[in-house]
């Protein structure tokens, strides 16, 4: 067996034991000294980004929609934009826990926990652009049925009134099933917690937790419940989001494509941004044993996989607009390749199209530096998707004479970057305050690969760590849980 593959084969890079395991994922709460420069940076950063965002929505609260760049016939702008960006990014959280849990993927463990923050924390961010969109944020209440005497029902046959269920039950369960995750290790942390304090709140969460079979059982029902019902979100959520679009007549948008290549961008984006975070929280953390190179490999090639799902989708685009002989769709087509915003368009190809191939080879999957560029630029790549599809093809109107160009203010780039901001500051409190990794699914799994679970080769030796030559890996004693 190759040295390489070896590598690509273990879960668990370092010898551990129940308690080791444990102390290496609860210090990050249990010793705030490891939390150094880099966090209060990364903090105050997002706490900036944060009070710029405050600022921005004051200041729209006040004065109005109009501060933005939109205008007619460009009506959804970079609010719709980012809308669509942050709901992407939330999708790799919901396929990482409920899609591979159902699958029994055991790589997932590491990373779970991770990407489910992330989905709550972006969903968070793009619940915010609809909301103030309406211009009259205060009424959001009519978008919802509820029993009135003035008889103003929502249009049940909006797509952006389908949003507002999918995306309110998206955030609802993705909140629940991050919850109830989160139980066990409440309990874990507060029998660790020297800090009075701390062991009340964590008792507080924990919500009488004392790991017995009847809380075991109870727990894994629900968690499979909650996978069943996470699973199908993953697929509606976005492709509602596509349906705002599809369902138009504005060329560009009538694509019966996009549901398909909206999912799949989504989770493509999705899992850049799990990388753009984890791969540095895994290098100042020393979390390298438990998030390893095969969790990394893994997740660039479901990346690879999603984003020639993309690439096929721009194809497709060109291909419609040529082949249905429709002189709208192709004068769109011509305006994105030579127009005014050609610029955008032959960006993100190279962005979501061209670079990314590197993830064909091992090598680059390999190197920690060139996988987070990839992804930093698949991030750009996305975003710039979205605004190709959504301003760019509202300048080309059926009227010539009522086409104009958009172009952005400075709230708009004040809003947007203020919700990274925002984003980034939810992170580091999340990685402050609360288990990044899930202590007790991976005490299973570390307990799967003591008790050698893992096929071995015929001609291996075997070792704890399963299918691995004793050469090639450091061997630990059996351990017995208490």
């Amino acid at each position: 067996m190759a040295k390489q593959e070896v590598l690509n084969d273990v879960l668990i890079t370092k010898p551990h034991n129940y308690e080791s395991l444990e102390d290496s994922i609860g210090r990050l709460i249990l010793k705030p000294q490891l939390h150094k420069k880099a966090w209060w940076i990364f903090f105050l950063v997002g706490l900036a980004g944060t009070g710029m965002l405050g600022i921005s929505i004051t200041w729209l609260l006040y004065q109005g929609i109009g501060i933005w760049g939109n205008n007619v016939p460009v009506s959804w702008a970079f609010d719709i934009v980012n809308f669509v960006w942050w709901i992407g990014i939330g999708h790799a959280g919901t396929l990482i826990s409920a899609i591979l849990l159902l699958f029994k993927q055991q790589w997932r463990n590491s990373i779970n926990r991770f990407a489910e923050a992330m989905t709550i924390f972006a969903v968070m961010c793009a619940g915010m652009y609809p909301l103030l969109h309406t211009g009259r944020p205060w009424n959001a209440y009519w978008l919802f049925p509820y029993p009135n005497i003035l008889g103003m029902l929502p249009q049940f046959r909006s797509a952006l009134e389908w949003d507002v269920f999918a995306v309110s039950t998206y955030f609802t369960i993705s909140l629940v099933f991050w919850f109830m995750g989160l139980i066990p290790d409440f309990a874990s942390m507060r029998d660790r917690s020297t800090n009075k304090f701390g062991k009340v709140a964590f008792a507080l969460l924990s919500m009488g937790w004392r790991g017995s079979n009847q809380h075991w059982h109870r727990y894994e029902q629900a968690n499979l419940l909650l996978a069943g019902l996470s699973t199908p979100l993953v697929l509606s959520v976005h492709t509602i989001v596509s349906y705002d679009f599809a369902i138009s007549i504005v060329p560009g948008w009538n694509v019966t494509v996009f549901p398909p290549y909206f999912v799949a961008g989504a989770v493509f984006a999705g899992f850049a941004m799990v990388l753009n975070f984890l791969i540095p929280v895994r290098a100042f953390y020393g979390l390298k044993d438990l998030i390893t190179m095969r969790h990394i490999d893994w997740m660039c090639k479901i990346m690879l996989a999603t984003g020639l799902i993309v690439l096929y989708g721009y194809i497709l685009e060109v291909f419609y607009a040529v082949y249905s002989a429709n002189f709208y769709e192709y004068k769109l087509l011509m305006d994105r390749f030579q127009g005014p915003y050609a610029w955008s368009y032959w960006l993100l190809i190279l962005c979501n199209g061209v670079i990314p191939q590197l993830m064909w080879s091992q090598k680059m999957r390999q190197n920690l530096i060139v996988v987070w560029g990839v992804s930093a630029v698949v991030g750009l790549g996305m975003w710039l998707e979205r605004f190709v599809i959504i301003p760019v093809s509202l300048t080309n109107n059926y009227l010539p004479s009522s086409n104009k160009m958009y172009i952005p203010t400075f709230w708009d780039f004040a809003m947007f970057f203020g919700t990274m901001g925002f984003f980034l500051m939810l992170m580091m409190l999340f990685i402050r305050f609360l288990p990044a990794i899930n202590v007790f699914e991976m005490k299973d799994l570390l307990h799967k690969v003591l008790n050698n679970d893992s096929k071995v080769e015929p001609n291996a030796e075997r070792t704890p760590y399963g299918n691995a030559p004793k050469e090639a890996l450091p061997t630990v004693e059996k351990e017995v849980a208490k």
